[in-house]
């Protein structure tokens, strides 16, 4: 299904988005099937969360695909209606979430069949990213009568931007739980699970991300960890937060540059219905790390 494709691109892009500001910014490699190179060979927070926006992204595509009529062999929800509420009625296409989480299960979960932590957390963490679809989906309703009278109003579920699904997911990422291995010997043989590491937190749940290997800092390119460093990365000369210069920069100091960029400017609005606009140029300064 194309929709498959375009559900990766669409976590993709949102991980680039969520850690836009941090020493690791979910960065691509081209000409690579790993695309996101060997970050994702340890058990880390940024493995977990890119499995679950990831599994997300696919199930998202699929199910919008299904309600816009794109594919052709799943179409609308129709299970899980209910009785109407008062004041509105069924109508529209309910997107079946359900019909796109299973695509997602399929293709997200099909190489993570073996007895070992790494398939456990991976399993994990691609479930955590589905169910955060279900929680979030919504009620969209649509008037109908006359001068945009409010007479007859249908609803529908829907999905919500997947940027809530970005932000619901970098929460997790933030509050991951970390786990030990433990080995079990059973009929098929040893088989690896996972437990929390700490006793006095709260055991994570089927919607919150798990890892068992520590992250590395980001800090400077190492090509076993995938790290490309952050050097010549833009910094916010006055954040506090990991994307100030401070963090960022991993203590080493940044430069600051100059730029003119040209912006519109004095905007004015025309009766009816224009605006016309000047183009001004403006200097900013750009800080970027050492």
């Amino acid at each position: 299904m194309p929709s498959v494709a375009e559900g990766v691109k669409i976590g993709i892009q949102e991980c680039q988005h969520q850690f836009r500001g941090r020493r690791w910014n979910c960065t691509t490699v081209n000409d690579n099937l790993a695309i996101f190179g060997p970050v994702l060979d340890k058990a880390t927070r940024e493995s977990a969360f890119v499995h679950a926006i990831a599994s997300a992204g696919v199930a998202f595509a699929v199910t919008r695909a299904c309600a816009d009529g794109s594919a052709t062999i799943c179409g609308c929800d129709t299970r899980h209606k209910g009785p109407p509420g008062e004041g509105w009625k069924w109508g529209g296409c309910s997107e079946d979430v359900e019909f796109g989480s299973m695509v997602s299960r399929e293709f997200a979960d099909a190489r993570e069949n073996r007895p070992d932590a790494r398939s456990a957390m991976n399993r994990h963490n691609n479930e955590a990213g589905r169910t955060s679809l279900n929680d979030n989906m919504f009620l969209k309703c649509k008037c109908h009568g006359l001068s945009g009278s409010c007479e007859v109003k249908t609803c529908w579920w829907s999905q919500p931007d997947f940027r809530v699904i970005g932000d619901y997911m970098k929460d997790k990422y933030d509050s991951a739980s970390e786990m030990v291995v433990e080995k079990h010997k059973e009929s098929r043989g040893w088989v690896e699970t996972l437990r929390p590491k700490y006793n006095y937190f709260k055991p994570p749940t089927e919607r919150d991300l798990v890892y068992y290997e520590s992250s590395p800092n980001f800090c400077d390119p190492n090509p076993e960890t995938g790290s490309f460093g952050t050097r010549d990365r833009i910094c916010n000369l006055t954040s506090h937060g990991i994307d100030g210069c401070d963090l960022l920069c991993c203590g080493r100091g940044h430069n600051t540059r100059t730029e003119k960029r040209k912006e519109k400017c004095h905007c004015i609005f025309h009766w009816c219905c224009y605006v016309s606009c000047q183009e001004c140029v403006r200097v900013y300064d750009v800080h970027t790390c050492k």
